[in-house]
């Protein structure tokens, strides 16, 4: 049941030193190309990286947040087309989601980097550093990366007591 995924996954940053097989990568390209899209569009593309030496440079894509990167047995950079579809930004991240808890029922853990409107360092965008690095057409825009491998630490779920209940509303914003 996608409830009890959603109630154990947690972002995972340190991954054991071993690769995903191929069966399994093959399983999460599936998944993300099954996205849903406004209207079918699908704006998005994606980068599946499992080199080491371009997972440790994408390690250093930001200036803080993305340097667990370099120990991840893969990458998945989302890219977005934004002359295909007004709202890239929600199914990118749609594709992430859906990534990611693929990745959980796999046995495997995953974090999101935030790339669109982050810094490098230098003047430069994380952005700007991703597409030299990997070659990235203009057109497209770097939305995220998502690292992932098997998880080399153990985090608790999050408890019911601490979810934030008092963000939802009955009918009317205010009501309870």
């Amino acid at each position: 049941m996608l409830l009890s995924l959603l109630k154990k996954r947690r972002s995972i940053r340190k991954y054991q030193p071993r690769p995903i097989e191929k069966e399994k990568i093959d399983t999460l390209m599936e998944c993300v190309l099954r996205s849903p899209s406004s209207r079918n569009l699908n704006p998005w593309q994606y980068i599946f990286v499992t080199d080491p030496g371009l997972l440790a440079k994408l390690g250093k894509s930001k200036e803080h947040g993305s340097a667990f990167l370099k120990g991840a047995a893969l990458a998945v950079v989302i890219l977005g087309d934004p002359e295909r579809c007004d709202v890239w930004i929600e199914d990118c991240s749609i594709a992430a989601t859906i990534l990611q808890l693929v990745a959980e029922e796999m046995g495997l853990g995953s974090c999101w980097v935030q790339i669109r409107l982050r810094k490098h360092g230098n003047n430069l965008s994380a952005e700007e550093y991703i597409r030299d690095l990997l070659q990235i057409p203009d057109n497209l825009v770097v939305a995220s990366v998502i690292g992932m491998g098997y998880p080399d630490e153990t985090k608790s779920g999050h408890n019911q007591e601490t979810l934030q209940y008092d963000k939802i509303f009955l009918n009317f914003f205010g009501q309870r």
